[in-house]
């Protein structure tokens, strides 16, 4: 019994250092994948089964701390956290925070949904943040697209949209988008530079309306022929 434990012991001594030499393999590696696996388990990438990083998973990786992949298609869960830098396609699920380095086509849910390349499909989180946004975002403090955001999104502070807004947004707080081609509705503020759509908000801000409207409290629409005007407005053509 006593020389059964000590093997045991050892094996897992051993497997533990050639995880470590092997992470650091792979992570000079640039992300590019060793092969493919139908599963992958374990408690915190590189300690898993298959051992290490950039595994392309097609089907279920599922890793208690930290699930690290290539590719991801199918789900990819952790009660932590977990990272792709590769696309993800199916379910990405964590209990802290998902960060793609790449593109989302599916669901990502967590407190804090990070893609640095474009989301497809549903984001649920407490803040999320994307490239590109195509779909619906449920975002329970705030949602932030770098460039364009096309679908729904609704959240409790507010929501950007760096370039195009084709849509809705939809915030407690406030919304901002440079170009709206939909409908931007809050409870306290809307801005944008221009305005080809509708705002409806306590407070709306508009460089310029080449088409559209707003409904609110005060509204702003600074090329106007009359720049301000209260509850409701729009550009006199003139």
């Amino acid at each position: 019994m006593k020389k059964q434990i000590k093997w045991t012991l050892a094996a897992i001594a051993a497997a533990s250092v050639s995880f470590a030499s092997f992470a650091q393999e792979e992570t000079a590696n640039n992300g590019e994948s060793v092969g493919y696996t139908a599963l992958a388990l374990g408690l915190a990438t590189p300690v898993q089964l298959p051992w290490g990083f950039n595994w392309d998973v097609f089907g279920l990786d599922f890793n208690v701390f930290y699930a690290d992949a290539n590719k991801a298609y199918g789900a990819d869960l952790a009660f932590g956290a977990t990272q792709t830098r590769g696309d993800v396609r199916g379910l990405d699920l964590a209990g802290l925070f998902n960060l793609n380095r790449a593109d989302v086509y599916g669901a990502k849910i967590a407190l804090l949904n990070w893609t640095e390349g474009n989301t497809y499909g549903l984001g649920v989180d407490v803040v999320g943040i994307s490239t590109d946004f195509d779909g619906i975002a449920l975002d329970v403090l705030g949602g932030w697209t770098k460039r364009n955001f096309n679908g729904l999104a609704v959240s409790g502070l507010g929501n950007f949209a760096g370039k195009d807004l084709w849509g809705w947004q939809a915030a407690l707080g406030a919304n901002y988008a440079d170009t709206v081609h939909g409908v931007q509705a809050s409870l306290v503020f809307n801005m944008t530079h221009s305005l080809k759509g509708a705002q409806i908000g306590l407070v709306n801000f508009a460089q310029e309306c080449p088409g559209g409207f707003q409904i609110g409290l005060v509204n702003f629409i600074m090329d106007n022929v009359v720049p301000v005007f209260p509850i409701l407005n729009f550009y006199l053509g003139f």
